[in-house]
């Protein structure tokens, strides 16, 4: 693994015994302790993650809502300044390159954030598709970005040593919304968005002061049960929060209605990449797979992969998992998968090859858990 590269906090997870893995072509933790235990602190308490793999990009100019639309599957010219945005990248054919969170911080300047592995095909799509004055840049290599994620998220960050200046304030920022502070004297980008289905932000620092501002987290969370969470936890996590995975639930050969995310496109815009392939697949919509949320009893889980078949025996599979767990929280099997539109109706009844044997699973609404407050 000696050619990955490294976060800014490379060595502080390695003084916490972290184990690592392979992530988009980063060397990530996977776990400090134990997947369960940093999966329920952060349902429970708070987690504190490590993502300064994924990718930073800065558009701003007097074109930059109008460069947006056309680049991205939402409507980002609608945004106030100070909000975020989940939207997709697409291809011509209406494809998923990548999944992306956009935040407006001014009239002309927007911040969006992509996934680690599509790094290089996001910059390309983005600057393939610049208009006017937009000036587009990378801006990944200077950032860190950490994540404080759990019930008790915004007391610890408010009660971080060294933050401070941050407007609005914590106790006023909504959800999908961004405040601005500063750390040690450096700026500091504080959203409130993550990817754990719970409450919780994500910190923007500048590298350098990325271990400084790890440890002040750290620090203040200890007395409130934050833990270290590495990549597995954050899997468990987002996969009982119904949240895709690219790779996964998402990619260029799946349409954001299958995936369920037609709502994230805004089919009225004038014009943006894919939007006349997916018109054009609108009227073959019904016969495409769309993803369903699988729950089953007992023990034996579900993984990437398996095949699903509508009968307990015979048949050829009709479909296949895309993630699939025991679930910590809900204490049962859980997985996500593409099916027919016909079985994929709330209560119908499929079945998980797993290992050989068939496991029947209920079709079930995502997402599997929705935090109550």
């Amino acid at each position: 693994m000696s050619d990955l590269r490294t976060t800014p906090l490379h060595e502080r997870h390695a003084a916490l015994g972290a184990s690592f893995t392979d992530f988009g072509g980063w060397l990530m933790p996977v776990r400090y302790t134990s997947d369960l235990a940093e999966h329920h602190a952060v349902r429970q308490a708070a987690g504190l993650f490590d993502i300064s793999h994924m990718a930073e990009f800065l558009a701003i100019g007097t074109g930059a809502a109008a460069y947006l639309d056309y680049a991205l599957a939402g409507r980002i010219s609608s945004m106030k300044i100070g909000k975020a945005k989940y939207s997709l990248l697409l291809d011509e054919l209406g494809g998923v390159i990548d999944d992306v969170i956009v935040y407006r911080r001014g009239d002309d300047d927007f911040l969006v954030i992509s996934n680690a592995g599509n790094r290089a095909l996001v910059a390309v799509a983005l600057a393939k598709r610049l208009l006017g004055d937009v000036v587009l840049t990378d801006v990944s290599d200077d950032y860190a970005l950490i994540a404080v994620q759990g019930p008790n998220a915004r007391e610890i960050v408010g009660r971080t040593v060294g933050v401070h200046n941050v407007t609005p304030a914590l106790a006023d920022l909504g959800y999908y919304a961004w405040s601005s502070g500063t750390f040690q004297d450096a700026q500091l980008f504080v959203a409130r968005t993550g990817y754990t289905g719970e409450d919780g932000y994500e910190l923007l620092i500048p590298n350098a002061l990325a271990p400084a501002l790890w440890d002040a987290l750290l620090a203040a969370g200890a007395p409130l049960g934050l833990v270290p969470a590495g990549l597995a936890a954050r899997d468990t996590l987002r996969l009982e929060a119904g949240m895709p995975l690219h790779g996964h639930e998402l990619s260029t050969e799946i349409l954001p209605a299958q995936a369920g995310l037609g709502r994230v496109v805004a089919l009225d815009k004038d014009d943006f990449v894919g939007k006349d392939a997916l018109e054009a697949a609108a009227a073959a919509s019904d016969d495409l797979p769309v993803l369903v949320g699988l729950a089953a009893e007992g023990r034996r889980a579900g993984r990437a992969g398996y095949a699903v078949f509508a009968e307990a025996d015979g048949g050829e599979p009709i479909g296949e998992i895309t993630s699939g767990a025991l679930s910590p929280t809900l204490g049962h099997p859980i997985a996500m998968a593409f099916v027919p539109p016909a079985l994929a109706e709330p209560g119908t009844t499929l079945y998980l090859d797993v290992r050989g044997t068939r496991i029947p699973a209920t079709v079930t609404a995502l997402p599997f858990y929705r935090r109550t407050a």
